[in-house]
């Protein structure tokens, strides 16, 4: 499995921060399509999240920064497995060739389903960086001023 990372602070309280990030409700919309359905399997108060979609599991670490919160997001994406390998041509034996026997007819091996196309690493990236705006973002004008 390969890890995917994104990282940054933001400038929210850890506790708004876990807030939003705490509850599945909350949390799969953020990610989107991109991992499938995410269940949340471990909750660690206000530092540690960790979840499992159908295309990846992850974790989400909090840890108070300075005027803000730093987040790291890790995605765990499936790397592809390696095609098969064909199988060897049968050889005729030496007796074989030497009568000039015709060699043996095989039959055709059945097709390979082909399996469900697996996460590209830079759609798990933007997926983790589009959270991380999303978290990020401003929602209210705490210091506007009323006329």
């Amino acid at each position: 499995m390969g890890a995917v990372k994104a990282e940054r602070t933001l400038v929210k309280s850890l506790p708004e921060v876990w807030a939003q990030l705490s509850e599945p409700e909350l949390l799969a919309p953020l990610f989107g399509d991109t991992f499938g359905e995410i269940t949340i399997t471990r909750l660690d108060p206000e530092t540690r999240i960790e979840w499992e979609g159908e295309r990846a599991n992850g974790l989400v670490e909090l840890e108070a920064s300075g005027f803000g919160t730093r987040v790291r997001l890790t995605a765990l994406v499936e790397e592809p497995a390696p095609p098969p390998e064909p199988e060897p041509a049968p050889r005729r034996s030496w007796l074989s060739r030497l009568l000039r026997r015709p060699a043996p007819v095989l039959p055709e091996p059945e097709p390979v389903p082909e399996p469900e196309p697996l996460l590209e690493p830079d759609a798990a990236r933007g997926a983790l960086s589009a959270l991380l705006d999303e978290v990020g973002a401003a929602r209210h004008r705490p210091f506007s001023r009323r006329d």
